[in-house]
């Protein structure tokens, strides 16, 4: 639906909206990236075309200047590299709501799909001094880092030490 200049997906109109993350749209939140706005339908709805502001990137559409939300990305990617429907997609866990939730919902709707990825693999974080290992954060390391210089813990790292840690922790935990 259109409203403000802006096109939004509602989340009401698909029934299994949801499903992936396990969460009932009546409990649904709108993404912590995202300002819940007052001409929304429902919280949860997302933005498929959101305007653009003269500073900001943008082309012209018959709802204005303009660029794709967020999730139309991945999903025009997908589309165009792997298929309308694909065997596996991946991400972190903290990509599943509502990253994932909303490229399923506009993907399968788009390609009238019942659904976008036969398998979906979510892992959990590296984690440093029990933080998520992060540039932003100043504590990402590479493993070439690690190998090759003493940058984290006063010395250089053994490739089978850093195999068996990562061999020690099940991909979906920190």
């Amino acid at each position: 639906y259109e409203a403000e200049g802006e096109v939004l997906f509602d989340t009401a109109s698909m029934p299994d909206y949801g499903e992936l993350s396990k969460r009932n749209l009546d409990e649904q939140q709108a993404g912590a990236r995202i300002a819940v706005d007052a001409h929304k339908k429902n919280p949860g709805d997302f933005v498929l075309w959101k305007l653009s502001s003269p500073e900001e990137p943008g082309w012209e559409s018959p709802w204005g200047r303009g660029r794709p939300g967020w999730h139309i990305e991945c999903s025009a990617m997908s589309a165009a590299y792997l298929g309308e429907v694909f065997d596996i997609h991946g991400g972190g866990l903290d990509l599943i709501f509502p990253h994932h939730e909303n490229e399923i919902a506009q993907s399968r709707c788009a390609h009238g799909t019942e659904v976008m990825a036969n398998v979906w693999m979510h892992n959990g974080f590296l984690q440093v001094e029990g933080q998520k290992m992060s540039k932003s954060l100043g504590n990402f390391y590479s493993i070439h880092e690690l190998l090759e210089t003493e940058t984290f813990g006063g010395r250089k790292w053994p490739g089978e030490v850093l195999r068996l840690a990562m061999l020690m922790t099940h991909y979906r935990e920190p």
